[in-house]
């Protein structure tokens, strides 16, 4: 829940309250289990962690070292039971944005590129299952390839967003994704339709915590220190040098010119105001003036900028490319950060109906046949005789994403931010409606209709 709690910008105090001590599990058979008897409104599908993996048998050390062969002979073990049991597949990261409680990166970026070949052959072994990675700078094209040739099997991986390396990047990445995908390597990049925009306080600086200069923030246990070394000058110096307006964008350093005050109590006529034309007012430099702001709230000020995938030229292009996949809604973390839950909507209302860069039916295979051949649902992604009847009925005249909004219905009261969708008139899983009209037609002490996808399939699913 730690980890969680920092790398997905999850409450920690949500987390337990809705897992309670009480936890119905401890190994992953158990968990696909737990899953199942408790029944969900959708289906279902997972992934083995290599993270939660790492740590089961390495303990804390699992973000501080490389395993030894014995302990990647029992995560081998593992693994293979996870895959008998129902896996789909296997998910690795080894992205420098992805660190952990205290500071330390998540496990899986420990772990040797032997450690994960291993793991990853166990999918070779069993014959089925997709690999998904984070990808990272000693992971991405030579590795992914090699791990394909070797085992066999897909695999997919994040995030492939205009502008994540520099102007120009992502279509440069994806060239090179569509050069492998000729020679007959099956690697799938997945894109996504939406800029990746992070609304956060600087107690929880996710944007930022792989930067050097907040190696010490991610450190810091309390609200009280990260204040303490915030007001801190030399600190604010090295900072400035890093992630400041003077400086030109680096990979996730954001927009400042777009950065705008999303919420404030104290001053709440700030909200909505860009924050280097408060700066330039106030005769401030930018990186001061949202310090001083924040520490004046005792960081509870909240500040939202686009991080990537913001030139819409360039993301139309990578939406249009035949080797990619839409992924990256992020549904249910950074739960308080953003919301790209909406990409279905975003996709069909900006991007066909405005855009008329995608027609109807290419978005609409974007979203159902293709991640169900990527991902392998061997059941799914097709409206058709003796599949079921998973369906949705949507006008695409009026169907598109609403704007931001928070409320606090989280376990324990967390807030997170939601985008409500207009123009969908049914949701409908496995034959049982379960929204209408932006209602819900279920509710959680119901039979619930979704279905675990075992193997990527729930044969016993009926139309």
């Amino acid at each position: 829940m730690r980890t969680l709690e920092k790398v997905e910008g999850m409450s920690f105090e949500s987390l337990n309250a809705g897992l309670t001590d009480d936890w119905p599990f401890e190994t992953f058979p158990e968990y696909l289990d737990a899953v199942e008897s408790r029944g969900a409104a959708i289906n279902t599908a997972v992934l083995l962690g290599h993270t939660p993996l790492r740590t089961w048998v390495m303990g804390e050390a699992a973000a501080e070292r490389e395993a030894s062969e014995e302990e990647i002979a029992q995560m081998c073990t593992l693994a293979r039971e996870a895959l008998a049991a129902g896996a789909l597949g296997f998910a690795t990261s080894r992205s420098p944005t992805h660190m952990g409680y205290g500071g330390l990166p998540v496990p899986s970026r420990v772990a040797s590129y032997e450690e994960v070949c291993a793991l990853a052959r166990e999918l070779g072994a069993a014959g089925r299952g997709i690999m998904q990675a984070t990808a990272g700078p000693e992971f991405l094209f030579n590795e992914m390839e090699q791990i394909v040739r070797e085992t066999g099997r897909t695999l997919s991986w994040t995030a492939l967003l205009a502008g994540i390396a520099g102007p120009g990047s992502g279509q440069a990445m994806m060239r090179k994704s569509q050069e492998m995908v000729d020679r007959g390597v099956d690697v799938v990049p997945q894109v996504s339709c939406r800029s990746l925009q992070f609304d956060f306080t600087f107690d929880e600086p996710f944007p930022y915590e792989a930067r050097p200069e907040f190696a010490e923030i991610s450190r810091a246990t309390t609200t009280a220190e990260r204040m303490d070394i915030y007001a801190d000058p030399a600190w604010r110096e090295r900072a400035r040098q890093g992630i400041g307006p003077e400086h030109p964008p680096e990979f996730f350093n954001g927009l400042w010119e777009q950065m705008i005050v999303s919420s404030c109590a104290s001053e709440p006529d700030l909200e909505g105001r860009r924050v280097v034309e408060l700066a330039a007012e106030s005769g401030v430099a930018a990186l001061d003036l949202v310090l001083d702001l924040s520490l004046r709230n005792e960081l509870t000020v909240r500040f939202r900028m686009p991080f990537v995938n913001y030139d819409e030229a360039e993301v139309g292009e990578l939406l249009t490319a035949d080797c990619a996949v839409l992924g990256l809604s992020d549904a249910g973390a950074h739960a308080s950060q953003l919301c790209d839950a909406c990409f279905s909507t975003h996709l069909l209302g900006h991007w066909v109906r405005h855009k008329g860069v995608l027609s109807l039916e290419q978005a609409v295979r974007m979203l159902t046949a293709r991640p169900a051949e990527v991902f392998g649902l061997s059941d799914r992604g097709l409206l058709a005789e003796g599949r079921p009847a998973d369906l949705v009925l949507f006008d695409p005249e009026k169907v598109a994403a609403g704007e931001l909004r928070r409320v606090n219905d989280m376990p324990g009261g967390a807030d997170r931010l939601v985008v409500d969708a207009t123009g969908i008139d049914l949701v409908v899983v496995n034959g049982v409606i379960i929204r209408r009209d932006g209602r819900d037609t279920v509710s959680a002490d119901d039979p619930l209709p979704g279905r675990l996808l075992r193997h990527g399939s729930a044969a016993s699913a009926t139309a």
